[in-house]
């Protein structure tokens, strides 16, 4: 992907609110919505109720990925959601369940590689009113989304001994080097870290890491560091300040992510977008609850604001603006929290006060 059109993608795809020009010309836009599994539907329809109120310009087209068999016997992703998504080119996504250990592949997995979303972006930052062991917290990591372990490549050699190879391509470690060199420099972050473990991985995390230092020499003005994953594991729950944006191969990029959630208050606050050639697709990331499903007790903010993102993707960032204020207010407010950030109130109820403060 040429840098013009990654400058174009970072444009769109920013978190914090940032100038842009203000383009929207009326059309309505259709968007494929996969509600999930779980309590997926239920947040998937606050989502769309929160987006009505603030009269946003969008047509959703509701998609179902439950698996099905192909002529070849193995299960995968119905025709009808991958032409959907190809249609629309962005799309919002519920949390999906995968069978642990047996069954079909992962479904996440399958979207991010048929649709080549190669970066993943969290941004994890400290909510105003909403207290956790940590501070002003404002970290991004951007993660290579389609090879390293999950690679999906593992077979048994023998009884009792299982191969898993983990796979990192000059071409994927570049691409994704550059989004977040590219990303660093358009959102005006400070720094960017390349996360790796090249002293044990010399080949594999060494293809990786020199990848990052070739993109870093076209980018003189972009602070660049390296650091080995544990390092920063231990750094970041001792002081996040230390870090801005950081960049890794995929199972890194995993882990490392969930960890900065955590330092916010969780999965069920933290947005996700998915970043491919042609289109993006964003999600929450937290699991599908099956104990609390059907209850109107989960937590659609997650989701809410990987909606917001999506906005910004999509040049829409005044509708983005006014429901990602709203969703902050009322979480500050403290009244419709639920039950997850140590509130009462239903999840009808929460969304309700967002449409409130969007009327």
């Amino acid at each position: 992907m040429s840098r013009k059109m990654a400058a174009r993608f970072l444009r769109k795809l920013a978190f914090s609110p940032v100038p842009l020009t203000r383009n929207y010309s009326g059309e309505v836009k259709k968007v494929t919505l996969i509600p999930g599994d779980g309590i997926g539907p239920e947040i998937s329809a606050a989502v769309q109720k929160i987006f009505a109120a603030a009269k946003v310009p969008i047509e959703w087209e509701s998609v179902d990925v439950t698996p099905v068999r192909g002529p070849d016997g193995k299960f995968g992703i119905p025709q009808t959601a991958i032409d959907s998504v190809n249609k629309n080119k962005v799309g919002l996504k519920g949390p999906l369940m995968t069978p642990v250990g047996k069954g079909h592949r992962s479904l996440n997995l399958a979207l991010r590689k048929e649709f080549n979303l190669y970066a993943n972006v969290r941004p994890c930052r400290s909510l105003e009113g909403y207290e956790t062991l940590y501070t002003n917290v404002d970290v991004v990591t951007i993660r290579e989304n389609t090879e390293g372990e999950y690679s999906g490549i593992e077979h048994e050699i023998v009884d009792g001994v299982v191969q898993s190879i983990k796979l990192i391509t000059e071409d994927a470690s570049r691409r994704v080097a550059e989004f977040a060199f590219q990303y660093t420099k358009e959102q005006k972050r400070k720094k960017l870290t390349a996360v790796h473990k090249a002293n044990i991985m010399r080949m594999s995390d060494g293809l990786f890491l020199r990848c990052c230092r070739e993109v870093a020499e076209k980018y003189p003005d972009v602070k660049f560091e390296e650091k080995y994953l544990d390092t920063v594991c231990l750094s970041m729950v001792q002081d996040p300040s230390q870090f801005d944006v950081l960049v890794m191969p995929n199972l890194y990029g995993d882990i490392l992510s969930d960890l900065c959630a955590g330092l916010v208050g969780g999965l069920g606050l933290t947005p996700s977008g998915n970043v491919g050639i042609n289109g993006a697709l964003f999600e929450s990331v937290h699991g599908t609850a099956p104990d609390i499903a059907g209850q109107d007790k989960a937590n659609p903010t997650a989701l809410l604001l990987s909606g917001v993102m999506m906005l910004r993707y999509m040049e829409l960032s005044d509708y983005a603006d006014k429901i990602e204020k709203a969703c902050y207010d009322t979480i500050r407010e403290k009244t419709y929290r639920t039950g997850d950030l140590g509130g009462k109130a239903k999840c009808s109820e929460f969304t309700d006060e967002i449409c409130k403060k969007l009327s």
